[in-house]
């Protein structure tokens, strides 16, 4: 970024493993946390917070000015399931599902972001995966598209 140029694009940024299946339990969990946090410094990306459930992933990043969302979704999503093969974390191939949720956040809103974020095994006690995603398609007035 040009030290002229001054951006805050902040969004909550969520993907799903392959058919929505409960992979990545906790101790390869934790690890694909930490890969996501070193790998977002290593390409420039601010990654204020992830959490990484079983069957899903919420970041919360400040978008680079010189980065598209879909860029960013690729790397996040490419760069851990090559790691999750490399490092063989799980049995077999891991593969993420296809497209993401890129949901802007007001910088007022972060930290509640952030602590919504941080609260997702309290969270899905009480609401499954597809029920939340499915709110946050609504609450942003786009169409859902079951598959």
């Amino acid at each position: 970024m040009s030290k002229h140029s001054y951006s805050r694009c902040w969004l909550h940024l969520i993907w799903a493993t392959l058919d929505r299946e409960p992979m990545l339990l906790k101790p390869p969990a934790a690890r694909v946390s930490h890969f996501l946090s070193n790998y977002s410094v290593e390409k420039g990306i601010y990654m204020k917070i992830n959490y990484v459930n079983p069957e899903h992933v919420h970041t919360l990043i400040d978008l680079p000015t010189n980065k598209t969302i879909e860029e960013v979704a690729q790397l996040f999503k490419g760069g851990s399931s090559h790691w999750i093969n490399e490092e063989k974390l799980l049995r077999g191939r891991f593969a993420w599902g296809r497209g993401y949720g890129a949901f802007s956040v007001s910088h007022s809103d972060v930290e509640r972001v952030a602590a919504y974020i941080a609260g997702q095994e309290e969270h899905h006690r009480r609401k499954s995966f597809a029920e939340e995603f499915e709110l946050f398609v609504q609450k942003y007035g786009l169409e859902w598209h079951e598959e």
